[in-house]
């Protein structure tokens, strides 16, 4: 027999991982209210409190999801293709864009005040750019539901395999506006979306809902809830709907312990799920690393802070007096084109390959709470190499001088997020080793800014994944909306004397 949890005390044990225990804090019995959720996150034992009302929030989000996945079988794919049109055109009218607009600038604002990141939070026009592209491809994307991808013929019947829609799809992302468009990818083949952004973007979001995203919906003739906000600024409403068993895929855009913690929690309900941890590109120069290659890779991997800008540079002790020199030119040109300085982590051990000049400078960076005084170069130890740096404007890396190929490969395998990683060879069997040995998803000889689903393959992406927790089954790294669907078996029989 199951009773409601009525009320926590403090002190109480709660078992989790099997064999260990967590306790009920003082705080957390004071906050519980009946009617509230609670939480055993099974990795860390954290006890996570979910109010009712961001319960409910999530609840009634995917109950408007499931209804509109059951109404979209019956609808064409034809009015899918139309609802990509609409909602481009939306975007694409000068005064849905404004109303849009003035959201995202008050979004801002807020955030600055807070002294919060914005550096992913603008709607500029090269972003509006991109959400109008990425909808219009899958304006253009061919139908596949009910694609039979498989056919199995035997004497009087035959088996088909066919492309079916997944289900209810969730996703929770920080705050990049853009992503309504990339998520709006799961219809193309069917599904339908719940979305949860964080609160410096939230404004924003709203503001594409009610003046794109519904209209377009509408228009098109296609479910109300196909795709939907869920309407909470507080990370439980997150929970509350990783945790809904009536999800078929959590996809949590972000990094570092929000997004495994939501991963943790979606997989505790059964529910497959798309991470991206922890970003950072690394870049490697082997010994016959053309030089001209190398200074153009590190300049044009440093244009702006997203998940896939440099991160760490390895270059390899051989050619550390001439590579050098020029890493460090081209981070100052990354920092000159953005009417900025830049910032350099030297590992320790290596501080004798900076000049003179740079060893002991200041330099004027650029944070989230405005500009600070700080050293030009700072030590860094080894351990510390898989840190992402987090940058506003002024660009940020880290710098270490390696022996051979093979450190650097150890390296990236131990301390990297094994996200993305280029490797500046000449060698084309160096090349295909480095390929081989090193544990990454994205692998490169150039610039590492080209991880991007929208850049790459020309399909927005729902998601990037790493691979700190292994490979993924049976698909890539990158997940679009395309790639979000199930395979069903459909039997059609012809001999009534069919029988086993």
């Amino acid at each position: 027999m199951s009773l409601a949890l009525e009320r926590l005390v403090a002190g109480t044990p709660i078992p989790f991982a099997g064999n260990r225990v967590t306790v009920v804090s003082p705080e957390l019995a004071e906050r519980f209210r009946p009617g509230d959720h609670l939480l055993v996150e099974q990795v860390s034992g954290e006890l996570l409190l979910i109010p009712v009302v961001d319960q409910q929030a999530a609840s009634v989000a995917i109950e408007r999801a499931a209804a509109a996945f059951t109404a979209l079988s019956a609808v064409s794919d034809e009015a899918i293709s139309r609802f990509f049109d609409l909602f481009a055109q939306r975007l694409e009218n000068p005064d849905a864009w404004a109303l849009i607009e003035t959201a995202n600038l008050a979004d801002i604002e807020r955030a600055k005040a807070r002294g919060r990141s914005t550096t992913r939070l603008l709607a500029d026009e090269r972003m509006r750019r991109d959400m109008i592209a990425g909808l219009r491809a899958w304006r253009d994307a061919p139908a596949t539901r009910g694609k039979v991808i498989s056919s199995v013929e035997h004497d009087g019947w035959k088996v088909e395999q066919v492309v079916s829609p997944l289900g209810i799809v969730a996703f929770v992302f920080e705050g990049r506006p853009n992503v309504f468009a990339d998520a709006a990818g799961v219809l193309r083949t069917g599904n339908t979306a719940v979305l949860r952004i964080g609160s410096d973007a939230l404004g924003t979001a709203q503001a594409i809902v009610t003046h794109a995203l519904n209209p377009a919906l509408a228009d098109a003739g296609l479910p109300v809830g196909a795709v939907s906000l869920v309407e909470s600024v507080n990370h439980a409403a997150g929970w509350a709907m990783f945790a809904d068993r009536r999800l078929s895929l959590a996809v949590a855009r972000g990094s570092g312990r929000a997004v495994s913690q939501l991963g943790s929690i979606a997989q505790q309900a059964g529910t497959a799920v798309s991470l991206h941890g922890t970003g950072g590109a690394w870049l490697i120069a082997d010994c016959d690393a053309d030089a001209k290659r190398f200074a153009a890779v590190v300049r044009n991997s440093l244009d702006r802070k997203v998940c896939n800008t440099l991160n760490v540079c390895l270059i390899q002790r051989d050619r550390a007096a001439e590579l050098v020199p020029l890493f460090l030119d081209a981070l100052q040109q990354a920092g000159t084109a953005r009417g900025q300085g830049c910032k350099l982590h030297i590992v320790e051990g290596s501080e004798s390959y900076l000049p003179g000049d740079w060893q002991n400078a200041t330099v004027e960076v650029y944070r989230a709470e405005g500009y600070q005084t700080e050293a030009l170069a700072e030590p860094l130890p080894e351990a510390q190499l898989g840190r992402e740096w987090e940058w506003e404007e002024t660009p940020e890396t880290s710098l270490m001088i390696v022996d051979d190929l093979d450190q650097a490969i150890a390296l990236f395998n131990r301390y990297s997020p094994q996200f993305t990683v280029s490797l500046i060879s000449e060698d084309a069997a160096v090349q295909e080793r480095f390929y081989s040995a090193v544990n990454a998803p994205f692998v490169g000889n150039g610039i590492t800014r080209w991880v991007d689903g929208q850049y790459a393959l020309n399909k927005p992406e729902l998601g990037l994944s790493n691979w700190e927790s292994g490979r993924l089954f049976a698909r890539s790294a990158i997940l679009s909306g395309d790639g979000v669907f199930t395979v069903r078996s459909r039997m059609t029989q012809v001999d009534l004397g069919v029988k086993r």
